[in-house]
């Protein structure tokens, strides 16, 4: 029972709980509702009252853009007129200017207007007095203009060749003058031999008895011996002496060589013959290796190919007008490789093709042709520079040298061979080239007489001056000195001197 009782209390007390609660719950809720609705009416008014108070401000704004934009509105409209009263001054300026521009202008065409009548009325006079011109001279205006430019095409010629033959003796005295500077310079630091040397082909005899030995029983020693040597040996009437007779220096040199060497030796047998021609055939090898070798250091090239060391040492036994052509190559590459210095030119071109160009000299026996392009093309196959194969080939024109130091070795191979005592010919060939040059001379029209002076070096022509005129002895000069390079040989060069003279003697009484 007492359970019960106390879960009846509790249920009571609970339920007056709920309502007291639900009680003080709806009664706290109105009291909050009327606080919100409070502070809601509060917030209205202010927001009402900010709202004015913007509303008055967007006002007031809008009054003050309104009066700054009427403010630059004025201002703007102020510079406008500034503007156009300037450029109204400007237009005022402008056409008080060109009043007296135009007035200028009618005054020129005013005189344009005069020029044109004149040019008119002289144009008209002019074509009188040509009328009249042709009438008194008996010629057309084409005829008379022909006459008139052949006239002027006379003096302008005469002119013409008189200023050439002053310009031409001026550059030639120059260039004279610098050329003596440089080759005297030249010959003077390179001071080489001045004896002529020749390749001996005559051997001396102890007695003529040995000259028997020499043919053999049956002539069967000097056949075995041409045929080792592949040289002519003539064994005459001279005493004491026996002539080896080849085209070929070098063979020459083997059969000298082996014959003296069977003279010493006395045993004259064709077996003999064989093994000592072998002997000195491998002894002239290694002679002209060995001077090829040195020509190459001395000029300061000691990788040379090969071949051409052997060409080189080949000229050692080549001579021509007895000049021998390996000492001939050492003074061309220092005599060239000096002027290239003194020039301001390439060294070392001008020297190598000094050195090479007469390498055709070693084979022209045995290639056909101008032994210039021989060397050039051995140059060639070779691997010698186009500079180089140039050189060579143009140091007797036989091609058109293409830099200064093709011109170099041109000229130093002539100061080589031309210089006192570098070569000989016989009284014979000198006089019959000297009667050559004189009539490859007179072969000309015009040419009174010629003359061959400085041994050869030199050949003067008078010409006959009623026939030619100043101007043609230039043309005649290149043709004659054209004519002698194609139709004669000659150590060198030649100048030729063409000489006119006009004289007017009369007689005082």
């Amino acid at each position: 029972m007492l359970d019960v009782a106390n879960l009846v209390t509790f249920l009571a007390v609970a339920i007056v709980g709920f309502a007291i609660g639900y009680l003080a719950k709806q009664y706290l809720g109105a009291s909050r509702l009327r606080s919100v609705e409070a502070k809601a009416n509060r917030l209205l008014a202010e927001a009402q009252t900010k709202q004015k108070e913007i509303v008055l401000q967007a006002q007031e704004e809008a009054l003050r853009i309104r009066h700054q934009a009427e403010e630059e509105h004025r201002r703007r409209r102020a510079d406008l007129r500034r503007q156009e009263e300037r450029l109204q001054q400007r237009r005022e300026s402008l056409e008080r200017r060109l009043e007296p521009i135009e007035a200028k202008e009618r005054q020129l065409e005013a005189r344009e207007r005069e020029l044109s009548r004149r040019r008119e009325e002289l144009d008209e006079l002019r074509r009188r007095q040509i009328q009249e011109l042709e009438k008194v001279s008996s010629m057309t205006r084409e005829e008379a203009r022909e006459t008139l430019l052949r006239a002027t095409e006379n003096e302008v010629r005469q002119d013409a060749a008189r200023v050439i033959r002053e310009v031409e003796l001026e550059t030639k005295e120059e260039a004279d003058r610098l050329a003596r500077k440089i080759i005297t310079l030249a010959i003077q630091r390179y001071a080489s031999d001045q004896v002529a040397e020749t390749t001996v082909s005559v051997v001396p005899l102890p007695s003529d008895e040995m000259k028997g030995r020499i043919i053999g029983r049956g002539g069967r020693n000097i056949r075995a011996l041409e045929n080792a040597m592949g040289v002519d040996l003539v064994v005459d009437d001279t005493p004491e002496a026996v002539t080896i007779s080849s085209f070929d220096p070098v063979r020459r040199e083997i059969a000298r060589l082996a014959l003296t060497k069977l003279i010493m030796d006395g045993r004259i047998h064709p077996a003999r013959i064989e093994k000592v021609v072998k002997e000195s055939q491998e002894e002239v090898e290694a002679t002209i290796i060995e001077e090829g070798q040195r020509a190459a250091s001395e000029v300061g090239l000691p990788r040379l190919h090969p071949e051409l060391i052997k060409l080189l040492g080949k000229l050692k036994y080549r001579t021509s007008y007895g000049q021998n052509q390996l000492i001939h190559a050492l003074e061309t590459a220092h005599l060239a490789a000096m002027m290239a210095a003194e020039l301001g030119a390439d060294v070392d071109l001008a020297k190598e093709a000094g050195l090479l160009h007469d390498i055709g000299k070693a084979v022209d026996h045995e290639v056909e042709g101008p032994h210039a392009l021989i060397g050039a093309d051995i140059a060639r196959r070779l691997g010698k520079s186009p500079q180089i194969v140039n050189a060579i080939a143009a140091h007797h024109h036989e091609e058109e040298p293409q830099s200064v130091e093709a011109i170099l070795v041109g000229a130093a191979d002539a100061i080589s061979g031309a210089r006192p005592g570098a070569r000989r010919e016989s009284l014979e060939s000198y006089i019959k080239r000297i009667k050559a040059l004189e009539e490859v001379a007179n072969s000309f029209e015009g040419v009174a007489e010629s003359y061959a002076i400085q041994a050869g070096r030199e050949i003067r022509i008078i010409v006959k001056p009623e026939e030619i005129d100043d101007l043609a002895t230039i043309r005649l000069s290149k043709d004659i000195a054209k004519k002698v390079e194609e139709s004669l040989e000659y150590p060198g060069q030649i100048k030729v001197t063409v000489i006119r003279e006009t004289r007017a003697v009369d007689y005082a009484k």
